[in-house]
Parts: C-alpha cells; sequence; structure tokens
C-alpha cells in the first residue's frame, strides 16, 4: 500500500522529531523506497520536504539542524525544523513545498453549474 501511494503521490513530506533520533534514522530507507518508486530522474522534480518537529523542545534535542541539513542536502530534497505546538514555520513549510514544485500549473476553477445533469457547484485543482 505504501508503494502505490508513492507512485501516485507529486509531494512528500518526511517529518521526523527532533527529540528521537529513532525517528530520524527511519526516514534514509524511505528515501530509499522513493528513488526505488519514482526513479531518481522522477524523483528530481517531485518536491520533498524533511522537516524537523518539536523545535521547541531544543533541551531534548537528539538531532542537530546541521546532521540533518546534511542528510537533506545528500538527497536533494528540501529541509526545515518547525514547532507545531508553537505553530512555527509551518506555513513555511508548504510555502517551500510549494515553491518546489516546478511540472505543474495549479489552478482553481469552478464548473458550470448551467452543464446538464449537474445541480452541484464542484472546484477542482488542476
Amino acid at each position: 500500500m505504501q508503494r502505490l501511494s508513492v507512485s501516485k503521490g507529486h509531494a512528500f513530506v518526511l517529518v521526523y522529531s527532533v527529540t528521537s533520533l529513532q525517528s530520524y534514522n527511519e526516514l534514509a530507507p524511505i528515501v530509499l523506497m522513493l528513488q526505488e518508486v519514482k526513479g531518481v530522474a522522477a524523483l528530481a522534480d517531485t518536491p520533498i520536504m524533511l522537516v524537523g518537529n518539536k523545535k521547541d523542545e531544543e533541551s531534548r534535542r537528539e538531532v542537530t539542524p546541521e546532521k540533518a541539513e546534511k542528510f537533506a542536502a545528500r538527497s536533494q530534497i528540501g529541509f526545515i525544523e518547525t514547532s507545531a505546538k508553537n505553530d512555527e514555520n509551518i506555513t513555511e513549510l508548504f510555502k517551500k513545498l510549494l515553491a518546489m514544485e516546478k511540472k505543474r500549473q495549479l489552478a482553481l476553477t469552478m464548473n458550470d453549474p448551467e452543464e446538464k445533469g449537474n445541480n452541484k457547484k464542484k472546484c477542482s485543482i488542476m
């Protein structure tokens, strides 16, 4: 099921806790699986962000930003640290992820309500 989700996915957010080295170490096999399923060439055009969460818990930190930045650079993916608790860098995360999208243009359109047999208005993102 995970491989199917990866093959259909257009963007990925890989989250670990800065207070858990184990959660960070579990990401390397996931990046390898992304490369296997998507292919290295296709993956280069896929928006992927490495996210270190719990930035607010500095005293319990087990993963340094430098270590994560090196991993992100080697894997050719974006990197940011966030604090969901303090709402720090959450908006910036999604701005960066959207900025990485190079291939597709996103547009919001409304279906024509006058269309036969269509009584509902629908939004779609293309």
